[in-house]
């Protein structure tokens, strides 16, 4: 009987019922404390990681192109899988809303589900699944199966029904999870919080002792301890003790930066920043950095090669793989972000790209009045390029063939 208790114990300690009706395994970190998404999120480098990074993916547009037998690509606005990847995937929410969802779940679970509703035309809406409620197994005929229960219905789909984004690690079954490989470090960091907390609760100092020359009776000791503890915080900070009946008080004095709050607070953040591939400045931590300048800007290009690249990548080929039919892939359709996008936010480098592209006739003049929201020009459709190249012979003289020569 006591081994069914400890068990029901060790399940009620393990499993954590949100306000909100969430449900998390909850698991205790080496630091004591237990983690779970909303334990998590509540430390401020991991609210800012997982909003920079799924904040800036569902800021891009994603795009449907066909591409045609020269090559060339266009955009697919005909094909019914834009408007739900580009504007809407579903009733309830806008491609904003849903890609931040998606992306969030892979940085925390490492995985990210989807329903996926199709009627004749195809796919018609996706929908996204909370992925803590969802178990995943393979079954003896290799069909993928995802079971889950969500407002009173339960769910049995496969992987033809069930669209799966995995995050690192190459499992079929499910990428690997921040959640469980950081449980450890976000232990620590919530440890960290909570001492320096307590630390500030005890106006920066830790409590003393209240020393009496005679045993005490029950009485006294409620009231030394009701009492006379409640003028040693930090609500009652300079306001005077009164001792009396033989009672001293002995400050247990130790300063914060000898317990090295501060550095460890601060390690944290770049442990944390460390698990999620996210320069440090980037979520406000730039004490070992410079404000401003080269240096910081080739972070920020190595966050959006070597972290936002490989996630989008991911996500582009899911798509492709799960939701494209054979005649999309025969007719060249493909799935892709729209890296750009990042540049409508600098004027500066959007300028200096218009002008490069054109330069070299990659683009006209309308395809950049275009991506301007500018209505076209007349003569804007021909690709032009500078002539400024020429021998030095020819400087100054007319390049241009005899008439009848041409």
């Amino acid at each position: 009987m006591n081994i069914f208790r400890k068990m029901a114990d060790t399940i009620r300690r393990l499993t954590i019922r949100e306000p909100d009706g969430w449900i998390s395994n909850g698991q205790i970190g080496d630091a004591g404390e237990s983690v779970t998404e909303r334990s998590v999120m509540a430390l401020s480098a991991v609210w800012a990681c997982v909003n920079l990074i799924a904040g800036t993916i569902s800021s891009l547009p994603l795009m449907v192109y066909r591409t045609g037998a020269d090559g060339t690509r266009t955009i697919a606005a005909d094909h019914p899988l834009y408007r739900l990847l580009h504007d809407s995937p579903n009733y309830d929410q806008t491609a904003v809303d849903f890609w931040d969802f998606v992306a969030a779940s892979i940085e925390l679970w490492g995985s990210a589900y989807a329903l996926v509703s199709r009627s004749a035309i195809g796919v018609i809406a996706i929908t996204p699944i909370r992925p803590d409620l969802v178990s995943v197994r393979r079954l003896k005929s290799g069909t993928i199966e995802y079971r889950w229960t969500e407002n009173g219905k339960s769910y049995v789909e496969t992987d033809r029904s069930v669209l799966h984004i995995r995050g690192p690690g190459g499992n079929p079954l499910g990428g690997m999870s921040t959640l469980e490989f950081g449980r450890n470090a976000f232990s620590l960091a919530r440890a960290t919080d909570k001492a320096a907390s307590r630390t500030f609760r005890n106006g920066l100092r830790p409590s003393g002792a209240l020393k009496f020359d005679k045993w005490l009776t029950d009485p006294q000791r409620e009231t030394a301890r009701t009492e006379l503890a409640a003028k040693v915080g930090a609500d009652a900070s300079g306001e005077p003790l009164i001792l009396e009946g033989g009672v001293d008080w002995k400050q247990f004095s130790i300063n914060p930066n000898d317990a090295q709050m501060l550095e460890s607070r601060g390690y944290s953040v770049e442990e944390i920043a460390r698990f999620f591939g996210v320069p440090p400045f980037m979520i406000g931590h730039t004490s070992k950095s410079t404000s401003w300048g080269t240096g910081l800007e080739q972070q920020t290009l190595g966050f959006l090669k070597f972290t936002l690249r490989r996630r989008l990548k991911r996500i582009e080929q899911a798509l492709e793989k799960q939701l494209l039919t054979p005649d999309d892939r025969a007719k060249g359709i493909v799935i892709e972000f729209n890296i750009e996008g990042l540049l409508r936010a600098d004027s500066a480098g959007r300028a200096k790209f218009y002008q490069q592209m054109t330069a070299i006739g990659a683009m006209t003049i309308n395809e950049v009045r275009a991506l301007e929201n500018l209505p076209p020009v007349d003569g804007g459709n021909v690709p032009r390029m500078q002539m400024q190249n020429v021998p030095i012979t020819e400087a100054g003289q007319d390049v241009l063939p005899p008439p009848g020569e041409e």
